[in-house]
């Protein structure tokens, strides 16, 4: 038998705060997950493992679950730490990802190259954080992937 508790509290709490954010908002509008599941266009144990943080769903998804909420996609990114929360200095890529003019690749490959930029400039600056590796584009932050733009 499959120790499911265990495999729970392994799990990063940002995915079970994810997931706990979404059944909330779920409540909320009194959604059933069936119902979520089918506007959101994807399968019902899908849902269900996101909303129990045993999935970490792409911005793609995330975008997908919002629209279905009618919340802002932007609220879930945070949750999810695609985004950081707002602050007073502009944020390139909250802006890109609030651009309904652009699909979803787009704007990962804008931030991509956007981050890639700040990271050489930071590096030539003798930034603190230059040395690190650079931040993860955000399809890499909410899927755990690398793949090539």
């Amino acid at each position: 038998m499959v120790d499911v508790e265990g495999i729970v509290k392994d799990l990063p709490d940002r995915w079970r705060e994810l997931g706990s954010f979404i059944r909330e908002q779920r409540g909320s509008s009194r959604m059933s997950l069936r119902r979520l599941s089918d506007l959101a266009g994807i399968s019902n144990p899908y849902l269900s493992q996101i909303e129990r943080g045993l999935r970490r769903p792409s911005a793609e998804i995330l975008q997908q679950i919002a629209k279905a909420l009618r919340i802002s996609a932007e609220t879930l990114y945070v949750q999810a730490g695609i985004l950081d929360p707002p602050s007073d200095e502009p944020d390139v890529a909250r802006v890109v990802f609030s651009d309904h003019n652009l699909t979803e690749d787009q704007k990962q490959v804008l931030v991509k190259v956007y981050l890639s930029f700040r990271h050489e400039n930071d590096k030539a600056a003798g930034s603190p954080d230059a040395h690190a590796a650079p931040a993860p584009a955000p399809a890499e932050a909410a899927t755990g992937s690398s793949s090539p733009a």
